[in-house]
């Protein structure tokens, strides 16, 4: 597993608006958490890792995380509308890695084929400082635990 950001180009959702960025650029000077998503709209997705780093913003920002992300193999459009359709989500940042070159580049690709979905992201979080990944959660498929915000707080309570 690589343990650094790469500079690769990808629409950057805030606050509804995209804007073509350099993860590179996007993550420097920053303590964040990046988490990825199989798909947009779909049932864990959506009722769970979304909405629940939605809820934690707040307890991890008092953590010391500036800025929470959240990628999914999904086209600007998708990542937009999805975004917009949770309440408070105003405060993640969306990364609409359309063609997978983030997700192949951290090797975390999944075969989604046997559910129509194609090629797409594991789940996972990731704790970075300035473009250096400090600890990667990566989920067993079909499953939903370590990549959980309440799961990032206790690693970051047990670091402190």
């Amino acid at each position: 597993m690589k343990k650094n950001i790469p500079d690769i180009k990808v629409p950057i959702i805030k606050n509804g608006i995209d804007k073509i960025s350099s993860l590179l650029n996007e993550f420097e000077n920053k303590k964040i958490i990046l988490f990825g998503v199989p798909g947009a709209f779909t049932p864990t997705c959506s009722e769970k890792h979304l909405p629940d780093y939605i809820n934690s913003f707040n307890l991890l920002q008092n953590k010391g995380i500036s800025d929470i992300y959240c990628l999914s193999v999904n086209d600007k459009h998708v990542m937009k509308a999805w975004l917009i359709s949770h309440n408070n989500s105003k405060n993640i940042i969306g990364i609409a890695d359309g063609n997978a070159e983030i997700t192949n580049y951290f090797e975390l690709q999944e075969d989604k084929s046997k559910n129509y979905m194609g090629l797409r992201s594991s789940r996972f979080a990731m704790i970075v400082f300035n473009n250096n990944i400090k600890k990667i959660f990566i989920e067993k498929p079909g499953e939903y635990k370590v990549s959980s915000p309440d799961n990032i707080i206790n690693y970051i309570d047990e670091q402190n």
